[in-house]
């Protein structure tokens, strides 16, 4: 069976779908609000993860873009994408990797927090004759990595050491914690604590006379609600292009903005259970339970018919290896649809990264259409 003759109804499953239709629809929309703020978009391709999708979420084939591995970085180079961010701590065992991208013309930026990690980039520029550009990660909301807003005397020794060695290109920060919040007013605050932090470590940058052209921000919570974006170079996003079930839970998106999904087979039937059984377990799910936090727990996915549209209450329950048990919501009215062996489901994921990792290619569709009108292939690695 060719791309070319494929349909839902042909297609071996478990399996990816990516919805091309809802994809364009998302990418459009924070591109829009993008310009409306004046600010330079970079997207995050750790989500995808596929040069295809990178081609359609750039805004030019040479980016900019940012990547979370290194075989991101270098997959995404061999296809001509030179405006890269390493937006994850650097270990100085990766740098000469990061060099090797470097000599072949990509702008590969590397991220550091600590005074250690500036000397190690530093080090080893002077060792090689050649900067490694730097941003210095700043912890907007205790949620990960980073230096503390108010250290600043930590801050300026880390951005001297970089500047020394001609290594210093900024700041960036990322509001994880945005995927915690309780409502559209919370993640509005949030961005402005994100955007106050990386401008205010830049102003202390350049206030000790030192450079500073990079303020990088963003997540995708923030960057879709952001109020002020004054004195911000760059936002950076990545799930937005597929979307998923903790971002709807968020209310950054509606259910039926999600891209990506798992097509899957009936397999079974537990009727005294009420269990209807699919050929999708773990292994093509993840065992992401983001929205066990949120008001509306969603277990392992909501289920839809093969064209998407979402069955009332019911819910892939529990998963093991190959195998997912579709079961209704807990206290639903509703009644479980009859589900012959063999139908084809659709089911909506947790967290669109986790998901997609599963899997090795994208069977790419339309809204309304059951063919499949493409298949992009993904890459897994560090």
């Amino acid at each position: 069976m060719t791309t070319a003759s494929a349909t839902l109804d042909t297609l071996e499953t478990p399996c990816l779908l990516l919805d091309e239709t809802r994809m364009t629809r998302n990418i459009e929309r924070l591109n829009g609000l993008m310009a409306g703020h004046g600010v330079q978009l970079r997207p995050h391709l750790k989500t995808p993860k596929s040069i295809e999708v990178a081609r359609r979420v750039m805004t030019r084939p040479e980016g900019p873009a940012a990547v979370s591995t290194l075989q991101e970085a270098e997959q995404f180079a061999a296809a001509g994408v030179t405006d890269l961010l390493y937006a994850v701590g650097v270990a100085p065992a990766k740098l000469g990797r990061v060099l090797a991208l470097r000599r072949q013309g990509v702008d590969l930026t590397v991220v550091v927090d600590s005074i250690d990690a500036a000397e190690a980039v530093a080090a080893r520029a002077r060792e090689e004759g050649a900067a490694i550009p730097a941003l210095i990660e700043i912890d907007c909301d205790g949620h990960r990595a980073g230096v503390q807003p108010g250290h600043t005397d930590q801050l300026l020794a880390i951005a001297r050491t970089l500047h020394a060695a001609d290594c210093l290109r900024g700041v960036m920060t990322h509001a994880g914690e945005s995927y915690g919040c309780r409502s559209v007013q919370a993640i509005a605050d949030m961005a402005e604590q994100e955007r106050a932090a990386a401008v205010g470590c830049a102003e202390a940058i350049r206030a000790a006379g030192l450079p500073c052209p990079v303020v990088s921000v963003g997540s995708t919570p923030t960057a879709h609600f952001a109020r002020n974006l004054e004195g911000v170079t760059e936002v950076r996003a990545g799930v937005y292009v597929f979307f998923d079930l903790v971002m709807a839970g968020l209310g950054v998106c509606e259910v039926d903005d999600i891209a990506a999904t798992v097509l899957t087979t009936v397999i079974g039937h537990q009727p005294d259970k009420g269990w209807i059984l699919v050929d999708a377990g773990w292994m093509a799910m993840s065992r992401d339970r983001g929205t066990a936090r949120q008001p509306v727990d969603q277990l392992y996915g909501l289920v839809c018919d093969a064209d998407g549209k979402v069955y009332p209450d019911l819910l892939l329950a529990e998963t093991n290896q190959e195998q997912g048990i579709i079961k209704l919501r807990a206290g639903s009215g509703a009644a479980l649809p009859e589900l012959p062996l063999g139908a084809k489901l659709r089911i909506v994921p947790n967290h669109a990264c986790a998901t997609c990792a599963q899997h090795d290619a994208y069977a790419v569709v339309r809204d309304g259409d059951r063919r499949v009108v493409a298949q992009w292939q993904r890459f897994r690695g560090w």
